[in-house]
């Protein structure tokens, strides 16, 4: 086998895996997308979504990494030279991601030092928007840099780039086995603090009392599966990249299966603690559950605070360890999203490892001031709905039908895993990625696809009434569209002579 870099142990993948999946949108986007879909009721098309589609769907792409020796678009070459524009396609949409998520974390980390004398105030919305953000220019407009979410992200860049120029062992694994720990046990406490305030019960009520009803609607099954392909970090790159860092003797199958139970299982610790802190405000000031369910941005920055305001005692102490949970959470995706561009800048350009996380993170980390200025939230809101809705899920949708239908890989990923691992891949696997997944993810896609036209035939800009046309098209359709044309261009050009991409030695 060629000198590549390893993780030191299985463990120190499976810590990096489930890193990388567990991200902001485990803590802000399932309590509420739960809560929307039926509550309890909503966990069985979670559950089956998981065991169909989520985890099948990792151990093909633990497979191919770990059978083809490369980042992802040096996988899929080997797999097959003429689908390494898919490869590339992931991975300019995790650049794109990592531009932008970056100062989501900067933001969590100014309000981790906000908490100590709760500096948001009562007013916690004109606070974030107005205070913090500075937002007070039009859309498409950037304004000025905004130095309190700058100085921020230039810490966030530092700590991720030094923990990438110290490479896959000493670097990832390392931080991935002291954020995931200190991640998992500081949610642990916020969660027995948020239980035993008053009004708790009254939001885990609501979180889980299942709606049965609603299981016969499709678009409750569709939330689900949207969910754990989100969550997973399926078709990013990233799994495929660091499964290529296993060591030969590395159980797929079992490190698939403990990825997505470990992710789904901080999840659920999630909606318990996110709903029981909602229960406790919805008492405090009178108000109906509904009233005060959110999610994403709103729920972290608006809802929290509020909540935090209002805890009996021990307020800064809370709140610097929601926001902490909210940095450690964050970074161990933004150094998984990074490292997959790293790898393939590195392999198809023949440079070291620190030169590649010289100019890809650096470039990253450049761009990513324009989501620092005052029009940086705007841009940021148009950017991630069209790359999550039209390429994350797009992209994964592709990937299944030309790795199972196209290039007919079933058997030999399943032959590779099975060679590997205790668990045993069956008639299962097979049926799940080659009939229920693409059925799913085409289903969804035809779904938003015939959403967005509705939306722009009934409004002038689809979700975004009000914003200029030349603003949603080159913020967020182009930017879309940006990924996929990057990566038939970029696969044009011959691989260099280092990267050996014509001669490899399989793991057997």
């Amino acid at each position: 086998m060629e000198n590549r870099s390893q993780f030191g142990s299985r463990a120190g993948f499976i810590m990096a895996a489930v890193g990388s999946a567990i991200g902001l949108g485990n803590i802000w986007r399932f309590p509420a997308v739960a809560y929307e879909n039926g509550g309890g009721a909503f966990f069985i098309p979670y559950l089956f979504a998981l065991l169909t589609a989520g985890i099948p769907l990792l151990i093909m792409e633990f497979s191919i990494g770990h059978k083809y020796r490369g980042s992802a678009p040096l996988s899929y070459f080997r797999m097959n030279k003429k689908v390494e524009w898919l490869g590339w396609w992931q991975v300019a949409i995790a650049f794109i991601i990592s531009t932008y998520y970056s100062v989501i974390i900067a933001w969590a980390l100014s309000y981790s030092v906000f908490s100590v004398n709760q500096s948001w105030g009562s007013n916690t919305e004109s606070f974030l928007f107005n205070d913090y953000l500075k937002l007070t220019v039009d859309p498409g407009q950037t304004g000025s840099i905004v130095p309190g979410v700058f100085i921020p992200l230039l810490i966030v860049w530092a700590v991720t780039l030094g923990i990438l120029f110290r490479g896959v062992k000493k670097g990832i694994e390392v931080a991935n086995k002291i954020f995931i720990p200190l991640l998992v046990v500081i949610f642990l406490l916020i969660v027995i603090r948020a239980v035993t305030l008053p009004g708790a019960l009254t939001g885990l009520d609501a979180f889980f009392k299942p709606d049965f009803s609603l299981i016969a609607d499709p678009g409750v099954w569709v939330a689900a599966y949207g969910q754990i392909f989100f969550s997973l970090s399926i078709a990013f790159a990233i799994m495929v990249t660091y499964s290529s860092y296993l060591p030969k003797k590395a159980d797929i199958t079992n490190s698939a299966f403990i990825t997505g139970f470990g992710n789904s299982g901080f999840e659920l610790l999630a909606g318990i603690g996110v709903f029981a802190a909602l229960g406790f405000m919805a008492q405090s000031q009178g108000l109906s559950i509904d009233e005060v369910v959110a999610g994403g941005v709103g729920l972290a920055f608006v809802v929290f605070p509020e909540i935090i305001n209002s805890f009996p005692a021990f307020n800064a102490f809370f709140g610097i360890l929601f926001f902490v949970s909210l940095v450690l959470a964050g970074l161990t995706s933004l150094i998984s999203i990074s490292e997959t561009y790293i790898a393939a800048v590195s392999e198809k350009f023949g440079i070291s490892r620190n030169k590649a996380v010289l100019f890809g993170g650096g470039l990253s980390a450049v761009l990513s001031i324009l989501f620092a200025t005052q029009g940086g939230l705007l841009f940021l809101d148009v950017a991630d709905y069209f790359i999550n809705q039209f390429g994350v899920a797009f992209v994964g949708l592709v990937e299944v039908i030309v790795v199972v239908w196209f290039l007919r890989q079933l058997n030999p990923l399943q032959a590779h895993a099975d060679n590997v691992s205790d668990i045993r891949l069956g008639l299962w696997w097979k049926i799940c990625l080659g009939v229920i997944t693409p059925i799913v993810l085409g289903f969804m896609m035809f779904g938003l696809f015939k959403m967005n036209l509705m939306k722009q035939f009934d409004t002038p800009n689809g979700n975004y009434e009000g914003y200029p046309d030349y603003f949603i098209n080159f913020g967020g359709w182009a930017v879309a569209g940006f990924a996929l044309i990057f990566g038939f261009i970029i696969a044009v050009k011959r691989w260099h002579s280092k990267a050996n991409a014509d001669s490899y030695k399989e793991v057997s």
